[in-house]
């Protein structure tokens, strides 16, 4: 009897290591693709991104928050 395997899935590559660049604050259309419509940061398995640029990632994006050039996370309704 033959095991199946699933297919495996395409991994997907660090934006910020393939240009070669460090996430900045400053960069408001390139911290917005890793922020949900509610305002969570979204998570590495999700966007591709590194584990070392993820930290920089959010340290960026709540800089960015700090300084009110993203919006932070709506109010939690239950």
């Amino acid at each position: 009897m033959a095991l199946r395997t699933r297919p495996r899935r395409r991994t997907k590559e660090c934006e910020f290591t393939a240009l070669g660049i460090q996430p900045d604050y400053k960069d408001i259309k390139r911290l917005q693709k890793y922020v949900t419509p509610q305002g969570k940061i979204m998570p590495r398995r999700r966007t591709g991104v590194t584990a070392k640029m993820q930290r920089r990632l959010a340290v960026a994006i709540k800089r960015a928050r700090h300084l009110a050039l993203l919006p932070g996370a709506s109010n939690h309704v239950r």
